[in-house]
């Protein structure tokens, strides 16, 4: 900016203003029964009377708490925590502990069920070679005489 540079000034020129202050006359004047909760005609300092929102009075003093007793569940509730809390923690401990043994005994079991899924085929592949084959013949005679006669047979192993 230059020092030697002049500006001239200017001013409005006067309008009037839609949300001025109109007198009471001009306006129209409410009922009190139209008052919403809450809301006073009040007279301000310079005379105007006007509508606002007014505070409720505040209370004279705080309502006093009433002291109920703990329920029996809460109490009993309150003294299991502890001790189920506790209970979790040393099972998981003792599991801690455990767990190379359960390891090795899931191993010894798994050794176990396939020795004895071995040895099951093993004597049923032995019976099956040891077992003389003997042919089956068997024959089977029926008769029946008439249509809704009586039907008889005999069964012959070979």
């Amino acid at each position: 900016m230059h020092p030697d540079t002049t500006y001239e000034i200017t001013t409005m020129t006067q309008r009037p203003d839609p949300l001025a202050y109109t007198p009471p006359a001009a306006r129209s004047r409410m009922l009190p029964e139209e008052l919403p909760a809450g809301v006073q005609m009040v007279t301000l300092p310079g005379g105007y009377s006007t509508l606002a929102y007014t505070q409720p009075p505040a209370p004279t003093s705080p309502p006093q708490p009433v002291v109920q007793p703990i329920p029996r569940w809460a109490k009993t509730t309150a003294l299991l925590a502890p001790t189920v809390g506790t209970g979790v923690a040393v099972a998981g401990v003792g599991l801690s502990y455990a767990a190379p043994g359960l390891i090795a005994m899931t191993d010894a079991l798994w050794s176990a069920v396939a020795l004895i899924a071995a040895g099951g085929a093993a004597a049923a592949a032995l019976i099956k070679r040891c077992r003389r084959q003997a042919p089956a013949h068997i024959t089977q005679h029926v008769t029946a005489t008439g249509l809704f006669g009586r039907a008889t047979g005999t069964i012959n192993h070979h």
